[in-house]
């Protein structure tokens, strides 16, 4: 089951299970003008979050990958908000150091954006690297997470 809504940075696309587990949050084209109420929680959560009055998700989910994957995301999720990690730093938290590259690759393929924080992931360096949404978006989403921390 899907459904889109607005955001600050776009419209999102929505998908839960037959559960009522999150198994999608992504970048769309367009907002939808179904209001299944099945997606209220989830919806609610993100518009607090955009707001500034959520730092935490309290969502179940249930994203689809590889154990490798998962490993990754499951990382990502330890992140906190307001914190970036580097590729290399998340690629040695699980234990497979060098495996920057993989990680990056496990990042883009993230079908939980913004619940599980990978942009919250940036180069080595600092920068800001590949992001679904975008680079201005992930830098939106940085911004904010930095100004609620203020």
């Amino acid at each position: 089951m899907d459904t889109t809504i607005s955001s600050p940075i776009g419209a999102l696309r929505l998908t839960i299970d037959e559960d009522g587990a999150v198994t999608g949050i992504g970048f769309a084209a367009g907002v939808s003008a179904d209001d299944d109420p099945r997606f209220e929680g989830v919806a609610a959560q993100l518009r607090q979050y955009f707001a500034g009055e959520r730092t935490g998700f309290e969502l179940p989910l249930r994203p689809r990958g590889t154990a490798f994957q998962r490993r990754v995301w499951d990382e990502v999720l330890r992140i906190p908000y307001g914190e970036t990690a580097t590729y290399a730093e998340i690629a040695t938290r699980i234990g497979r150091t060098g495996a920057a590259r993989a990680v990056g690759h496990a990042n883009a393929r993230n079908p939980i954006a913004i619940a599980i924080p990978c942009h919250r992931v940036v180069g080595s360096d600092g920068y800001l690297t590949g992001y679904a949404g975008g680079l201005e978006c992930k830098r939106s989403l940085l911004a904010l997470e930095a100004a609620v921390l203020r």
